[in-house]
């Protein structure tokens, strides 16, 4: 199905080992104007053959399955040029699984049962380029995210060139990002135009070398820029970030 007007439609491949929900996702995708399920994928193997052959802009992607499981599959996807943006289906019982996901490339998730509406509005933010964390489960995600990525945290010296080159106002824009400020959020407290506030963002992606939001934000706990102490839920930040 193609989209009417001046943009393509979103190249959608969808990678689940139930048929069924592979089914359920094409249907709901494809009724959409703007949407093109282009491709279906039963593992991680086929998902990197299909990637290939079929050029998504998003890959939905399920964790759990035979073979290559999503997260690998999710990384090697990312380690490629122009590599599609990942949404990763997940379920509660699985935010382990998701915290992996994320360090792995990933631009956010979207639960299994979620409804139609949340499921293309996640597919059209995350082509935007924006990263989508489902509010349903943020702030238990959250909850078990920043551990782990404090944990995890890279020694600041590998990243520390890549911050050096960061303005004074766009180290503002990072902080404020990585505590979950949308846009207009960020134009409001900085008082500047909200396309000003996007061609920072932009800048602050290219210099830390990151593919989006999720991952600034991931980088700022690594480099120590933000902290938080989830206990009292301080500095937190919502990763459901949307327009």
């Amino acid at each position: 199905m193609s989209a009417s007007g001046a943009f393509p439609p979103i190249r959608v491949l969808i990678v689940d080992d139930q048929a069924l929900m592979r089914q359920g996702f094409s249907m709901i995708l494809a009724a959409q104007r703007d949407i093109d399920v282009v491709g279906e994928a039963a593992n991680g193997e086929e998902a990197l053959a299909q990637a290939a052959a079929c050029q998504p802009d998003i890959v939905l992607m399920d964790i759990r399955m035979p073979g290559l499981d999503g997260i690998e599959a999710t990384r090697r996807l990312s380690s490629r040029n122009d590599s599609p943006r990942v949404l990763i289906l997940t379920t509660f019982g699985h935010d382990d699984y998701v915290t992996s996901a994320l360090s792995a490339g990933a631009s956010g998730f979207v639960l299994k049962d979620a409804t139609p509406d949340e499921l293309v509005y996640a597919v059209r933010v995350v082509a935007a380029g924006d990263a989508l964390l489902s509010p349903a489960v943020t702030t238990r995600l959250i909850e078990q995210l920043l551990p782990a990525l404090v944990s995890q945290a890279k020694p600041p010296a590998e990243r520390s060139a890549d911050v050096a080159t960061l303005t004074e106002r766009e180290m503002e824009v990072l902080l404020l990002v990585a505590r979950g400020r949308s846009n207009e959020e960020i134009r409001r407290e900085l008082c500047i135009s909200e396309a000003t506030v996007k061609t920072h963002v932009s800048h602050i992606l290219t210099k830390l070398g990151v593919r989006d939001r999720v991952q600034a934000v991931i980088a700022a706990y690594e480099l120590g820029l933000v902290k938080a102490d989830p206990r009292h839920g301080e500095h937190l930040p919502d990763l459901a970030f949307g327009e």
